[in-house]
């Protein structure tokens, strides 16, 4: 592509495409009829057992889409990504809830020997969700009484990281054996950051590291809450609208996005600790780079003024992302949507 050329991307959701059984036999035993799944889930299912002998199995649980390559992008530069559209494919999507997955695994930094699991039967580990329109809105039918309004994204985007660099499961992992990183871990380079906020109206900016800054999206999802406590959204396979445009010599260290009423700062460590720090402290160099702060009044601000959500907790790496409010600036001061 071109910078600020507009891309659509129909991308899978990972649920029940990964596995040795038969999508339509999958999605049959939840009452989705055959005619429902979509054929090029069908497709990439089929190509498994070749992706596979081929040691093409990377990592990570997701059906990523890409690389797209746009032209004239060079390290040091930075990748906008602007949300246009987003649509649900189907109208079914599922969540899982193990006894012992999200933060109730044993694998969760907060776990502790003797920390019960949680009572969950065994036939309640998967839940299958229409969505359709009630009340003149596209909502997920939690139950009959239930009504979760859609918020549509992809929760893992990315571009291909730094040659070399690898984010894996602790601070001190190998370098995976294939060479390619997962999907699972989120880092300076994008990826399972599992933002709810990265939806239509947001603007992401990624760093490029590698020519053509080459991205990468999957994992959607319909609907999640801060923290995809349990592991997994609402998965559910999504198209999506994006302009992507190249600002040139725009060096950003670690990704951050804006709304029309916010920008997001994002901190990413394997310590939730550390990414609230890390989500301050960048909070503090951008309001000194774009509002003239010095770094005392930075963060008095933050404080005052800037929330810091949780983002995402369960994807080993974890992301806290800081909300600056726009409103409280004046035009003189109210910085720009391509500022880094």
């Amino acid at each position: 592509m071109r910078s600020g050329e507009i891309v659509r991307v129909d991308a899978l959701s990972q649920q029940g495409l990964t596995g040795s059984q038969n999508p339509v036999d999958y999605f049959g035993a939840f009452g989705i009829k055959p005619e429902e799944v979509l054929p090029d889930a069908i497709a990439f299912w089929e190509t498994l057992p070749a992706r596979r002998a081929a040691n093409q199995n990377y990592g990570g649980g997701h059906i990523m889409t890409g690389p797209i390559y746009v032209k004239g992008a060079e390290p040091g530069d930075t990748l906008a990504i602007e949300y246009l559209a987003l649509d649900t494919r189907v109208d079914y999507g599922f969540n899982g809830t193990s006894p012992t997955s999200g933060v109730m695994a044993t694998t969760y930094p907060g776990w502790r020997a003797g920390d019960a699991p949680l009572d969950i039967p065994s036939d309640a580990l998967t839940h299958m969700y229409r969505t359709g329109m009630w009340r003149g809105q596209e909502v997920v039918h939690f139950s009959d009484t239930i009504k979760i309004p859609t918020r549509k994204f992809m929760g893992t985007i990315a571009v291909a990281p730094p040659t070399g660099e690898f984010v894996g499961n602790t601070p001190d992992a190998a370098p995976p054996a294939t060479g390619v990183q997962s999907s699972t871990t989120p880092g300076k380079f994008g990826g399972n950051m599992d933002n709810r906020d990265l939806t239509v109206g947001t603007t992401l900016y990624l760093p490029v590291f590698q020519p053509g800054a080459q991205l990468f999206m999957g994992d959607c999802h319909s609907v999640q809450g801060d923290g995809e406590v349990s592991q997994t959204a609402v998965e559910h396979s999504l198209s999506g609208t994006f302009r992507l445009s190249v600002l040139k010599n725009t060096p950003t260290e670690l990704p951050w996005a804006e709304t029309d009423t916010d920008w997001i700062i994002m901190g990413i460590d394997w310590d939730l600790d550390r990414a609230t720090k890390i989500a301050v402290e960048k909070t503090i160099d951008f309001l000194g780079r774009t509002q003239g702060m010095t770094v005392a009044q930075a963060f008095s601000f933050a404080s005052l003024a800037v929330n810091y959500h949780v983002t995402e907790v369960v994807d080993r790496t974890q992301v806290v992302s800081g909300y600056i409010p726009k409103s409280v600036f004046t035009a003189s001061r109210s910085g720009s949507r391509r500022t880094s």
